[in-house]
């Protein structure tokens, strides 16, 4: 089961949730998720490779795109963790992510 964790981006203040954890939404939805999330290259990547494995690669992804998602928002992005310090903390050793 995901759980949810604010994260910010420090220059412009924007806040959204991030996800970490096992993607139950990506299970059933596939390659919807990072197309509906604006990431059109990884949709299409995704897209091509469900079809080429059979939806296999759908079940594999499951475990680990809120990982992969959250990496490309906190490292290319820009964005920090925003969240209690609790949930932080757990946010970091779920995502491998050092202080």
């Amino acid at each position: 089961m995901a759980t949810a964790v604010l994260i910010k981006h420090p220059g412009s203040g924007m806040m959204k949730k991030g996800y970490f954890g096992f993607s139950w939404t990506y299970l059933f939805f596939g390659w919807w998720v990072p197309l509906f999330r604006g990431e059109v290259s990884i949709a299409a990547l995704h897209l091509l490779l469900t079809v080429f494995t059979l939806s296999l690669w759908q079940f594999i992804m499951a475990f680990l795109y809120n990982k992969q998602y959250m990496t490309r928002m906190l490292v290319d992005k820009g964005f920090v963790l925003a969240d209690s310090n609790a949930k932080n903390t757990e946010a970091r050793i779920k995502l491998g992510i050092a202080l």
